[in-house]
């Protein structure tokens, strides 16, 4: 047995897991939303300049994208439902961020508010240590199992994330929702297959998933090519914003 093959392969598969390319499709049964996001964030990514901070980062499973940062720092809390925080540069109490004000010029957030409870706090904070006129590129999940609890608090809406924003002082450059109706349907139908009627074991659910989750990717792709879109319904935003204090 080759383990050097096996190796380069779990690396890759973790690397897909993020940074999807059509090799996901066989396997990765959160391809669509991960596709989504993964795009999205490329879109604009090359706007993301200069000293970049970010917010919530886990293992930073975007950082590789941000190819204009002159430098890249995590933040995030010791104790949450997300355990995966290898690459965490600095930890904070969930309340006060530990820099000065105008620190940053741009701030990333993945998939992040939704596990907040004190948004506008957070929003304020992050607002402070931006220079003026910095970025803030956001992702936030709406049609989504609960996960990483018990710190699961909230869904929200593009009129919802909006609101908060634009109360707290960010002009929304642009907002982008990261499927369409048949996408978001798809994707839960086939997460709650893989999840819960394929069997837990590793290696024989990793061969059944090649079976099962890329006849369902694709089939998903097939009628959202045929059916007209909708955005009413979506998995995640992505918004692309900037520090408008004092204008």
């Amino acid at each position: 047995m080759d383990f050097n093959f096996i190796s380069k392969l779990k690396l890759q598969l973790q690397r897909e897991e993020f940074l999807t390319t059509p090799f996901s499709l066989f396997f990765n049964p959160t391809y669509i939303i991960r596709r989504g996001l993964y795009t999205s964030i490329l879109k604009f990514s090359s706007k993301i300049d200069g000293r970049v901070l970010d917010f919530g980062c886990g293992n930073k499973p975007y950082e590789s994208v941000f190819i204009n940062a002159k430098s890249y720092l995590g933040i995030d809390i010791k104790v949450s439902g997300n355990k995966h925080k290898d690459k965490v540069d600095y930890f904070y109490d969930g309340k006060i961020l530990p820099f000065p004000d105008n620190s940053f010029d741009s701030i990333v957030c993945f998939e992040v508010l939704e596990h907040v409870f004190n948004i506008d706090q957070v929003c304020s904070e992050m607002l402070r240590v931006l220079k003026p006129d910095g970025l803030l590129l956001i992702t936030i999940p709406f049609v989504w199992e609960e996960h990483e609890g018990p710190d699961d608090f909230a869904r929200y809406s593009s009129y919802g994330i909006t609101h908060i924003l634009k109360r707290n002082n960010f002009q929304i450059i642009e907002l982008k929702k990261t499927t369409t109706y048949v996408q978001a349907v798809g994707q839960l139908v086939i997460i709650y297959v893989s999840k819960y009627i394929l069997p837990p074991v590793k290696i024989l659910s990793f061969f059944l998933r090649v079976l099962v989750v890329f006849p369902l990717n694709i089939l998903v792709a097939i009628i959202n090519y045929i059916l007209p879109n909708r955005y009413t319904l979506f998995c995640n935003l992505v918004v692309f914003c900037r520090n408008n204090k004092d204008k």
